[in-house]
């Protein structure tokens, strides 16, 4: 059993043993001064008293016990006004058996059938630190080994905590549970949403910093290269002008400039990559209309240094009616590549642009 689960079984054994002392066989009354007074003992032979019986039990690390207890209590009162409370005590059991997955039938039975329920939360609370155990790693069991990939479950539990408790801090944390899990998982179409979704749904959040840098990160990786759609690309370049105006300073410190930068650079080449196929497959009017573009939009890119050196062969093969309107690609040459440049190196990359044709 890792640290977090550890961890968790002490705090639901402490929440057994402290936290509801009027659910124990003896219950308790805080005092003024600070002190615990006997108000009345729970009657082994009643429902309630059975019930605390098998908390007992529970609190012992007799987790076997508690099951059968709570099973025969729970077939024995279909419709006892504890019957939430028998529900979520032998899921919290079957936790401590480690059996994680059958665990959540009894969670389930209260989050569906008692959402008014004084342990309708505490059910949620539970099957969301099963979604964590699941979402890293944790498997099912099968025939009393844990081998059965439980990732799929763990998304699931994670949106239905989000949807059954909507604006509360267990949903927050499900939200950036579940977006964590599709970016580890380099889902990013899925994580970009679920990012989104959290800086939407929760602006006020201490994790606000991480969901957009995450979100930025998410759409920046949908980028495959020049080839590919640069949606993702477009998108990340807003969230990062957004995150500039509203957050400068978590801007600064993960590089939003140097960012913005290649996001240009990637969406030049990518405009160059258009231009070039349009070469090849014999339309030099639309790479002259997809140069004259890119010159405007990213002068200074390194690709409108290819594109310049591209150019004349380009222009060539283009109607003089087309080139109009066009840029002095002449004046552009000199200014950008300089003169002396452009005249020696044309011959050169035209060659290799040629060569370079997707």
């Amino acid at each position: 059993m890792n640290c977090r689960q550890c961890l968790f079984s002490a705090i639901l054994l402490c929440s057994i043993g402290l936290a509801r002392l009027s659910f124990a066989q003896q219950e308790y009354s805080l005092t003024e001064d600070d002190s615990w007074t006997l108000v009345s003992e729970a009657d082994p032979a009643t429902p309630k008293g059975q019930l605390a019986l098998a908390r007992q039990a529970l609190a012992r690390s007799d987790a076997s016990r508690a099951v059968e207890m709570t099973t025969q209590w729970i077939d024995a009162h279909e419709r006892h006004a504890l019957l939430p409370d028998a529900y979520l005590l032998r899921g919290d059991a079957k936790f401590a058996q480690r059996n994680y997955y059958n665990a959540l039938f009894d969670y389930e039975f209260i989050a569906r059938g008692y959402p008014a329920s004084d342990v309708f939360v505490a059910a949620l609370e539970r099957e969301y630190e099963i979604a964590r155990l699941f979402a890293t790693g944790t498997k099912r069991k099968l025939w009393g080994m844990r081998i059965v990939d439980a990732t799929d479950t763990a998304e699931e539990l994670l949106i239905r905590v989000q949807e059954r408790l909507g604006g509360s801090q267990l949903a927050e944390r499900a939200g950036m549970t579940l977006a964590d899990f599709y970016f580890n998982r380099r889902e990013m179409t899925l994580a970009a949403e679920a990012y989104e979704l959290f800086i939407e749904n929760y602006p006020r959040s201490e994790q606000i910093d991480k969901a957009r840098q995450r979100l930025i990160a998410s759409n920046l990786a949908l980028f495959k290269g020049p080839e590919f759609d640069a949606a993702g690309l477009y998108e990340a370049r807003l969230r990062l002008q957004e995150l500039k105006r509203v957050d400068p300073v978590t801007a600064d410190q993960m590089g939003a400039d140097a960012i913005l930068t290649r996001i240009d650079e990637s969406d030049a080449e990518k405009m160059l990559t258009e231009a070039r196929w349009y070469l090849k497959i014999g339309d030099p009017i639309s790479a002259e209309f997809v140069i004259r573009k890119l010159i405007k939009r990213y002068p200074y890119s390194v690709a409108t240094v290819r594109a310049l050196r591209l150019i004349p062969d380009v222009v060539d093969n283009v109607p003089e009616h087309i080139l109009i309107d066009a840029p002095d690609y002449a004046a552009y040459r000199d200014a950008i590549l300089g003169s002396d440049e452009a005249a020696t190196d044309d011959a050169a990359m035209q060659d290799a642009d040629s060569q370079e044709l997707p």
